[in-house]
């Protein structure tokens, strides 16, 4: 299979950027390594479940693995300041010092400084300490925004996706600039076959980790992928994915230790991301981002089914996120973690829950900096990890069937003049 990829990667590129398609026919394939990608314009097909990929013998690994290389990188001079002293989430447009730096296309950084000031009104820097627990530093949240330029009238730009946190002058406002990033490869995709992992018992954590991993891509997918198995999770986006749409895929059987750093079935810590019309059995964060995952990111139309633990924005202030009509028998938090890890805090900001439901529901707002919204969830409402945090915004709590539109993402697609696809 690698050599195949190999010699596809020498192929040249078509007007719509692929190299060409790999078929694995129906059979059974053992993995006893990994298998890699890290060209651009390659797709690795199989023929459904009847085409079976086995992570053989011991080895904590991610089996199908799709990388780049490098990381974006400022193109100097570029970097001019924002002007508006306050620029709302949803927004998409604002004013900057110096838009003669800029064309409409370029690759924009919204870039947002983080602060002592915003720290401490978050109340962060107070964190209950325990062994291990560490307070936030305003140097670890410094944020980065992707987006690309659709337009530019005067000293305003218009982008191709919504700011979805908040620039505000008290907090040092915001800054963008052009990038490149040249190691990112695209248009790769994975279809249509069922991953598994050898294992040795239950909690066997000697194995298979991640089916697949994406990182340093964009416009890439998974599609109609089934894993097995594994200890982590059947698709893993990384903090440089973009763009990429995980649909009908399912999460089966992980075997590992039901604790901590397992078990994340769809685990999405990129920008513009989307999974939709997936399923997961027996994980323990389902749908879940991580740490300062900067959005808009959407989950669609998926069932978690024997949750172990929490579906949600897992880690610390992840941005912009929709849960749409996500069903679970576990719980769905939105909240401020506390010392949980190594002092998560507050998890999320600008996280819609649209028409989902849980056993169990927490929505806490963070002191500043925006809000955390469920409508029309069916759920019994709690208090969450920590009392006296600031309650979300609730509309429409267990009134089921009665939310117009049924799908926030569906409408937002409709009125964009976009179609799902299937």
């Amino acid at each position: 299979i690698q050599d195949a990829i190999d010699r596809v990667a020498k192929y040249p590129l078509d007007q719509n950027g692929i190299r060409g398609a790999i078929l694995l026919k129906k059979g059974t394939y053992q993995i006893p390594g990994a298998i890699n990608i890290n060209t651009s314009g390659i797709i690795l097909r199989g023929e459904g479940l009847s085409t079976k990929l086995i992570a053989t013998g011991a080895g904590q690994r991610k089996l199908i693995n799709v990388n780049g290389n490098g990381k974006s990188k400022e193109i100097p001079n570029t970097r001019t300041r924002i002007t508006d002293n306050y620029v709302p989430v949803g927004a998409k447009s604002f004013h900057i010092e110096k838009p003669s730096n800029f064309k409409v296309g370029d690759a924009l950084m919204i870039y947002r400084p983080g602060t002592d000031q915003w720290i401490k009104d978050l109340k962060m820097d107070q964190i209950d300490a325990r062994e291990g627990t560490v307070q936030w530093k305003a140097a670890d949240y410094d944020l980065f925004f992707e987006r690309k330029i659709t337009a530019i009238k005067g000293n305003e730009v218009f982008l191709d996706n919504p700011v979805v946190m908040a620039m505000e002058t008290q907090y040092g406002g915001g800054e963008v600039y052009k990038f490149t990033f040249d190691g990112r490869i695209n248009e790769v995709g994975i279809e249509d076959m069922l991953i598994e992992s050898e294992y040795q018992s239950d909690t066997d954590e000697d194995h298979g980790w991640d089916a697949i991993s994406m990182n340093r891509v964009e416009n890439a997918w998974v599609s109609n992928v089934s894993s097995k198995y594994f200890g982590y999770s059947c698709v893993n986006l990384g903090g440089m994915s973009k763009q990429v749409t995980v649909k009908h895929c399912t999460s089966l059987s992980p075997k590992s230790k039901i604790e901590g750093g397992r078990r994340y079935s769809f685990n999405n810590d990129g920008q513009l991301n989307l999974v939709m019309n997936c399923t997961a059995d027996e994980g323990r964060h389902d749908y879940v981002t991580g740490a300062k995952v900067m959005g808009p990111n959407v989950f669609y139309n998926c069932t978690s089914t024997h949750a172990k633990a929490d579906i949600g924005p897992h880690h610390r202030w992840a941005a912009g996120t929709l849960y749409d009509n996500i069903t679970t028998d576990g719980e769905i938090n939105i909240q401020d973690r506390g010392n949980w890890g190594t002092g998560h805090g507050w998890a999320g900001v600008n996280q819609v829950l649209w028409n989902c439901i849980a056993a169990k529901v927490t929505v806490q707002n963070p002191y500043v900096s925006g809000k955390n919204y469920a409508i029309g969830v069916t759920a019994q409402k709690t208090n969450g990890r920590l009392t006296g945090r600031p309650d979300g915004v609730w509309e429409g709590l267990n009134q089921k069937g009665t939310l117009m539109p049924k799908s926030l993402f569906e409408k937002q697609m409709t009125e964009a003049g976009k179609k799902i696809q299937p």
